[in-house]
């Protein structure tokens, strides 16, 4: 018996390729912005992932890993531009969360040392470039109005209706 598997609307070509929604100014747009993410990264916080300074502290320790691998998947970004749009949403939400949580409102009583100085002024410079590399169109059509995942058990799939057997087949011997 032979099965049909029916394409899902997901499987459209925009799903297959979803770079097709998004302009070739904007995929380099975007491969500058990990690459300016992947560089950044590897010259401030890789001389210390390879040779850590004594006496770092257990935070210290996690956080350069952690943007290490943040580093890592950039690289991967300037590959796959729209499929590692994700990153970029987590590099624009960590970097306002912190400007405003906490480096305004230290800097506005005068409190920021010159390290968190340094730290806002790149913060800063994120939350002004990330949003203008991300294509907003696509973001709104691929993750706002697209229908999501499905939460369970795959449908399984079924062979395709057959029409009733008549008494005049059955009598000539058709299963």
């Amino acid at each position: 018996m032979e099965r049909v598997i029916r394409a899902s609307p997901r499987t459209a070509a925009n799903i297959v390729n979803p770079t097709s929604d998004v302009s070739t100014f904007r995929l380099y747009t975007l491969r500058a912005m990990y690459a300016f993410t992947a560089i950044g990264l590897l010259l401030a916080r890789w001389p210390a992932i390879v040779n850590p300074p004594a006496g770092i502290s257990n935070a210290g320790t996690v956080v350069a890993m952690f943007l290490g691998a943040l580093s890592i998947l950039a690289v991967v970004g300037i590959r796959y531009p729209v499929k590692m749009l994700p990153l970029l949403f987590f590099e624009l939400l960590w970097k306002v969360m912190w400007v405003v949580a906490w480096g305004l409102p230290l800097w506005s009583t005068q409190q920021l040392t010159p390290d968190g100085e340094q730290t806002l002024i790149s913060n800063l410079v994120g939350v002004v470039l990330v949003p203008l590399a991300i294509p907003w169109g696509y973001v709104f059509k691929q993750y706002v109005k697209a229908p999501g995942d499905r939460w369970g058990r795959r449908p399984t799939m079924s062979a395709p209706s057959e029409p009733p057997l008549t008494a005049s087949a059955t009598a000539a011997g058709v299963p």
